[in-house]
Order: structure tokens, then C-alpha cells, then sequence
């Protein structure tokens, strides 16, 4: 596998409603780099994962402002990607979660 595409995709996200987008309507929603485009994250997700793609949205997400003590923060800037798989087919990387 080629390294880059690890690169691409950072981790996948696991949340409630990612989970009833993936039963229901076969979407993957992923963080990845935020220089990524949506033809990047398509061969990634066919590379690593061996699914058909049929669309790739891309969300840039704002980082959120954090208080640490008496000071403000703000965590980085993130994109996220929901990707769309062909009905029937499943990632087994997400099956046990």
C-alpha cells in the first residue's frame, strides 16, 4: 500500500450518527488531511479499504475554542470527509465498532 494514502486519511469517525449513516445509507465519514481534495480521498478509500466509491463530500470543520486555566485556546482547523460506498458492499474495519 502506498503511504500517502494513510496520510490521507487520518482516522475514521465514530460517532452516533456516523454509525446510522453507515447501516442506513452505506456513508463513511472520516477525518483527513486538510490538503486532501475529493479525488485524494476516493482512491484512498478504494485503495485501502477495496470498496467502489460512488461520491466523496467534503466538510472543513472550524476548530473549537478551548479555555486551559485563566487563557483561551483554539484546537487546529480539521477536514472531514463522508464518503459514499456501493450498496452491498461493507468495511470490515468499521463492522465490530
Amino acid at each position: 500500500m502506498n503511504k500517502k494514502n494513510y496520510e490521507i486519511l487520518r482516522r475514521p469517525l465514530v460517532t452516533e450518527k456516523s454509525t446510522i449513516e453507515k447501516d442506513a445509507r452505506n456513508k463513511l465519514y472520516f477525518e483527513v488531511d486538510r490538503d486532501a481534495n475529493k479525488i485524494e480521498i476516493k482512491e484512498a478509500v478504494q485503495k485501502i479499504f477495496k470498496v467502489d466509491v460512488l461520491d466523496v463530500s467534503t466538510i472543513s470543520m472550524k476548530g473549537k475554542k478551548k479555555r486551559v486555566g485563566r487563557h483561551f485556546t483554539q484546537m487546529p482547523d480539521w477536514k472531514k470527509a463522508v464518503v459514499t460506498i456501493k450498496p452491498g458492499q461493507r468495511v470490515e474495519f468499521f463492522e465490530g465498532v
